[in-house]
């Protein structure tokens, strides 16, 4: 196999730049000729911390749009949904509402959702959990956070309090998730693990529990306690906090 077999294609256009009307003088407006080249240089000289979430936003929405200025739809998204990581997490039914997404653009918006994930869960995963901490709050955060029903998760760890196991156990309304302590306990036991985390979210970004919360996590600690196994914590997900049911004394 040749070093060139996986050579990028070549592009479908000479340039990917959006086309744009002259100016009277015969001259393309100095903000859009060479727009995408532009940004992406800057990009790559500086890195996205200096950039603003429109333009990180242009720039994924480069490679699902070519030759078309992208800027007014990147700036509607934003509206829409509020920042960066609320565009990635949309529902793919919300996304199809704004003008100009189609199935491409949903597509690569999920992609970078599933990557983001991915990098995130990587840096959990077979790691022991206190060490870790901060790598959970911040994935459960990137996978749970900007969610608009509630969705309740699991992660089983072992006897020394490694991560073996993260599992979504159910999903529910904007503000009540079903959950059964039987089938957590249960799971558990299938997994061999000794000790548990329970997480959930809310999506009106207000973490307090409720009481329906505080019962559940009760009934599942007591499922737990005759099994032998470990509840350690239960977290609520915010928009922008969390809350521990360990560091409040609910358990």
């Amino acid at each position: 196999m040749t070093k060139d077999a996986f050579a990028e294609a070549p592009s479908l256009f000479e340039t990917d730049e959006a086309p744009v009307t002259p100016l009277p003088t015969g001259r393309l407006p100095s903000y859009i000729k060479d727009h995408r080249k532009r940004l992406r240089e800057r990009f790559m000289s500086g890195g996205a911390g200096a950039m603003p979430d429109y333009e990180l936003l242009e720039l994924v929405l480069f490679r699902s749009i070519p030759r078309q200025d992208v800027k007014p739809l990147a700036r509607l998204l934003l509206d829409t949904f509020g920042d960066f990581n609320r565009v990635l997490t949309a529902p793919v039914d919300r996304l199809r509402q704004i003008k100009g997404v189609g199935d491409t653009v949903i597509t690569d918006l999920k992609i970078l959702e599933a990557c983001a994930h991915r990098m995130a869960r990587a840096r959990v995963m077979q790691r022991h959990v206190i060490s870790s901490w901060d790598a959970l709050l911040d994935y459960c955060h990137t996978t749970m956070a900007h969610r608009e029903i509630e969705q309740f998760r699991v992660f089983f760890l072992d006897r020394k309090n490694v991560l073996i196991a993260d599992e979504e156990q159910a999903k529910g309304t904007v503000d009540h998730v079903p959950v059964y302590p039987r089938e957590v306990a249960k799971r558990a036991l299938e997994l061999n693990a000794s000790a548990l985390i329970l997480v959930h979210n809310h999506p009106s970004g207000d973490p307090t529990p409720s009481q329906s919360d505080i019962d559940m996590t009760n009934r599942i600690n007591d499922a737990c306690a005759a099994l032998g196994l470990t509840l350690h914590d239960h977290l609520i997900i915010g928009k922008s906090t969390e809350l521990s049911f360990r560091s409040e004394g609910y358990l």
